[in-house]
C-alpha cells in the first residue's frame, strides 16, 4: 500500500461545496483520512491516493483544484 498525504486548494465557498466535496473525496478507493479546512480552503486527503485521483474527483463535481502551496503568505493574510 502506497501511503501518500494530497493537498489541494479548492474554493469552499459554502456548505453546498463542502458536502459535494466531502462526497466526491469519499468515493475515491483506498481513501484513509481526509479534513476540509474551510478557513484555507484547503483539502487534505491521505491514503493510496494520488494528486491526480483527488483533483479528478473534484472536477467532476465542477471543482476546481490546484496544488497547496505551503509557502504561499495566505497564512499570514487576515481575515
Amino acid at each position: 500500500m502506497n501511503h501518500q498525504v494530497v493537498e489541494l486548494k479548492v474554493g469552499l465557498h459554502c456548505e453546498e461545496c463542502i458536502k459535494m466535496i466531502l462526497k466526491a473525496i469519499k468515493k475515491i478507493e483506498d481513501i484513509e483520512t481526509y479534513d476540509v479546512d474551510t478557513r484555507l480552503n484547503k483539502v487534505t486527503v491521505t491514503g493510496n491516493v494520488t494528486n491526480q485521483q483527488v483533483i479528478k474527483a473534484l472536477q467532476k463535481i465542477g471543482k476546481q483544484a490546484s496544488y497547496w502551496q505551503p509557502d504561499s503568505n495566505s497564512a499570514t493574510s487576515s481575515h
